[in-house]
Order: structure tokens, then C-alpha cells, then sequence
């Protein structure tokens, strides 16, 4: 799989946090990997890289929302929609922990995600609060 439709993934992923209590996440790992599978054929490399940047991902929501809510001036997290939320967590995660990813890559790949997932209007809400992130 490339590192788009990866990306994709984790996103899908780490959207169910928002929907399911943390106790619960296991089981939506499986049911998720299972369904995908389903859809297409998987590695076993590709699943492990989803589930530990997933996992990562997860065990830095406090930070990565502090780090959202310093960025966005005038919102918090808890006023943004769940698909915006969802990205910029992904994206400050690429950005402040994930050497394998320049920041110019991140911002990039999360405003295509807020195109292809969001309203009209959040790729530039994403891309202003990122590019504030990044300074």
C-alpha cells in the first residue's frame, strides 16, 4: 500500500475514537481490519503500520490537542468537527513525532484528506491551523 491510502486508513481508524469509549477501541481495531480485508488484500506489514501510528496516535491525543487548541485561535477541540479533529490529529502527529514525514508533507496530505472527508471550507480551516503548528 502507498503512504496515501495508509494514511487513509489510519484517519478511518482514529475517527472511531470519537464514537466508541477507549475500552471498546480493541474490538473496533478488529472489526476494522476485518472489514478491510474484506475490501482488498492487506500485508501484514501494512496492518502493523496502521495499527502502531494508530496506537502512537492515540497515546498522544492530550498533547496533540494542546498543540491543536495553542494553533487554533479563536476554536478548541471541543468546538471542531469530528473529521476536521480527526485529521489535524493525524497531521500534528506526522508533523511534532514522525521523523519519517516532513511537515510540508503533512500539511499537504491533510488538507487531500479535508477535501476528499470534509466541508467546503476545511481544507483551508486545516491548512491555517497547521501552518500556525508548524512555526
Amino acid at each position: 500500500m502507498k503512504r496515501r491510502e495508509l494514511r487513509q486508513h489510519i484517519f478511518e481508524l482514529l475517527f472511531r475514537v470519537e464514537f466508541n469509549p477507549a475500552g471498546e477501541m480493541e474490538e473496533q481495531l478488529t472489526l476494522f481490519f476485518e472489514a478491510l480485508k474484506g475490501e482488498r488484500e492487506i500485508t501484514e506489514q501494512d496492518e502493523a503500520y496502521i495499527r502502531e501510528k494508530y496506537e502512537k496516535i492515540a497515546e498522544n491525543l492530550p498533547a496533540l490537542d494542546a498543540c491543536i487548541n495553542e494553533a487554533a485561535q479563536g476554536w478548541n477541540t471541543a468546538r471542531m468537527g469530528k473529521v476536521e479533529l480527526t485529521i489535524l490529529r493525524l497531521a500534528v502527529y506526522e508533523m511534532k513525532y514522525d521523523e519519517d514525514v516532513p511537515v510540508g508533507v503533512a500539511i499537504n496530505e491533510a488538507v487531500e484528506l479535508a477535501k476528499r472527508y470534509g466541508q467546503d471550507d476545511s481544507p483551508a480551516f486545516i491548512n491555517g491551523i497547521l501552518g500556525k503548528a508548524a512555526k
